[in-house]
């Protein structure tokens, strides 16, 4: 089955050996999203509501590379360094997906990346339909006269096979 990977850019992608989002079919698997401000430092530090935001954007990012939407998420994973920023969290969260809402966890860890982060994201996404297959490129055609030229080896079989373009 095709694959279509989607990359956010950033260092750690090339040095860990990773892609942010990953499609294979209908499904979508996000990457561990971080807060991250495009510069190399944290979005919004100590702010958990904001950084929760700032990666459904990056999350969001991917999956329209790879033709899907928050609509489409199915589960959330959400890590976070310090449990009492919950409501926080969840408040993000719920803003973004009340009127269709995925399965979640939610877990405190010791740490992330950078210290002033306080949440990653992880998601999958479950679409309607396949991505569209992208066609692969084609040689252009031999042309005589703006008319494609017949295959050689195939000599026309009737009349209306012949290219009258060629017989001038």
């Amino acid at each position: 089955m095709a694959r279509q990977r989607a990359f956010s850019g950033t260092p750690w992608e090339e040095q860990v050996g990773y892609c942010r989002a990953l499609r294979v079919g209908q499904q979508i698997f996000v990457s561990g999203t971080a807060p991250s401000d495009g510069q190399g430092g944290t979005f919004a530090p100590n702010d958990a509501y904001a950084q929760t935001k700032r990666c459904f954007e990056i999350i969001q990012q991917a999956l329209a590379e790879l033709d899907a939407d928050l609509r489409d998420v199915v589960r959330t994973r959400i890590y976070i360094t310090d449990m009492s920023r919950w409501e926080d969290v969840a408040q993000a969260h719920y803003e973004l997906f009340a009127d269709h809402p995925p399965v979640n966890t939610t877990v405190e860890i010791p740490a992330l990346m950078h210290p002033d982060m306080l949440v990653e994201i992880e998601v999958e996404a479950l679409c309607e339909a396949a991505p569209p297959q992208r066609l692969p490129l084609r040689r252009p055609q031999s042309m005589i006269l703006g008319r494609p030229i017949q295959p050689s080896g195939l000599p026309p079989i009737n009349g209306s096979d012949l290219d009258e373009g060629c017989l001038d």
